[in-house]
């Protein structure tokens, strides 16, 4: 039996947030908070829609445009990241799930943790750059922190009713090779943000999309692997699996290779997270492999894209090296998406993050020290470009 339960949904309309809604109110639950940066077009409509007591958005100036448009209604609209930590720790709400976009998701998951929500995780970043201290947090709170990305979800699923995962020999992230497989790193000189937005796949907001295109997400989720299953990076392999029906494998110690399989539909994990440990109907096409006929597997190029490496160079190294690699990865990201850099400068941005010495932290405020340092430094290095 299905229980309801109340959600906050950080990141409302983008586009895990809208289909977040969707799957909400195809299994009856209650929204009770929404949050988005800046689009209060949307989140206005959301709120009509889903009568939630409190909105946050993150924009101050948009949230004072939001607090106009509903005036008509009790909500209660708070802005800035203190309104988005609010909102993450809201009494009634049952469960969070995060799915903003970059570092600003960090400290909305501590604040849930810490007021004993289960977290649905959609933001990368939140482990990428502060994978120790939320795991931590995750463990004394005592609360779900529940995988919401494709790949994590299928290896989450690959691992039920093994006790504390036990017996695993090896977990294979797949990836669908964006945009530019087969390219060459000299055609990779000339691509533009049109091709580099251009997912074979999967439909999402435009950083996700071109991290893809660099690979640079699945390095990011490689990181985020190993501490939502506490792996070393050594047993986490990438393969390339172009049609995405194989959303990730776990391999155990007799060989045997369990692997989670479906359409391309992010509805399936995100129902899975909101609704663990039951399953519900969902709208999602049906697999019919048939259908498909051939599922191929490639060996990732990591010369022509060397950020899984750097990825995974950044989790070895450890410490804040992670969330260094993160922030010049979003502001090289950013100033492609802004006609400032080219496409493969993304890559050589993030990997000057890794070639210097930084402290191991031993509190939170220093990845975001550490974090504001990186992008500043990044900023000056595009700025040199110019």
């Amino acid at each position: 039996m299905n229980e309801t339960k109340n959600l906050v949904i950080l990141g409302s309309t983008g586009s895990i947030g809208t289909q977040a809604l969707e799957v909400a109110l195809q299994a009856g639950y209650r929204v009770v908070g929404l949050a988005a940066a800046r689009n209060v077009t949307l989140l206005e409509q959301q709120i009509r829609q889903f009568v939630p007591s409190v909105a946050a958005v993150y924009d101050e100036a948009a949230a004072a445009d939001l607090r106009l448009r509903v005036a008509d209604l009790s909500v209660r609209v708070l802005s800035g990241m203190e309104g988005l930590c609010e909102l993450a720790a809201l009494p009634q709400a049952d469960m969070v799930l995060n799915s903003v976009v970059g570092m600003v998701g960090l400290r909305p998951t501590l604040a849930a943790v810490a007021a004993g929500k289960d977290v649905a995780l959609a933001n990368k970043e939140t482990l990428v750059a502060g994978g120790a201290f939320v795991m931590d947090a995750v463990a004394q709170a005592g609360v779900k922190l529940l995988p919401v990305d494709s790949e994590h979800s299928a290896i989450f699923q690959c691992l039920q009713g093994m006790p504390a995962n036990r017996g695993i020999q090896r977990l294979i992230l797949t990836a669908s090779g964006g945009p530019f497989f087969g390219k060459t790193k000299d055609q990779l000189e000339q691509v533009t943000l049109a091709d580099a937005l251009n997912h074979p796949n999967w439909s999402m907001g435009p950083k996700i999309t071109v991290d893809s295109a660099t690979m640079m997400n699945k390095g990011l989720e490689l990181i985020e692997a190993s501490w939502l299953f506490a792996m070393p990076p050594e047993k986490i392999d990438i393969v390339v699996h172009r049609e995405s029906i194989i959303h990730s494998l776990v391999e155990y110690d007799d060989n045997a290779v369990l692997a989670q399989l479906g359409t391309p539909d992010m509805r399936v994990p995100i129902q899975y997270a909101l609704t663990y440990p039951n399953r519900l109907p969902c709208p999602a096409k049906q697999l019919r492999l048939e259908d498909w006929k051939n599922l191929t597997f490639y060996a990732p190029d990591d010369d022509t894209f060397p950020a899984m490496n750097l990825a995974r160079r950044a989790l070895t190294l450890g410490g804040l090296y992670p969330a260094a690699l993160n922030a010049a990865n979003e502001v090289a990201v950013g100033a492609f998406i802004a006609g400032e850099i080219g496409f493969t400068d993304i890559t050589r941005l993030a990997a000057q993050a890794l070639e210097q010495t930084l402290p191991v932290p031993t509190a939170v405020e220093e990845v975001f020290a550490a974090d504001e340092m990186v992008r500043q430094q990044t900023r000056a290095a595009i700025n040199a470009l110019k």
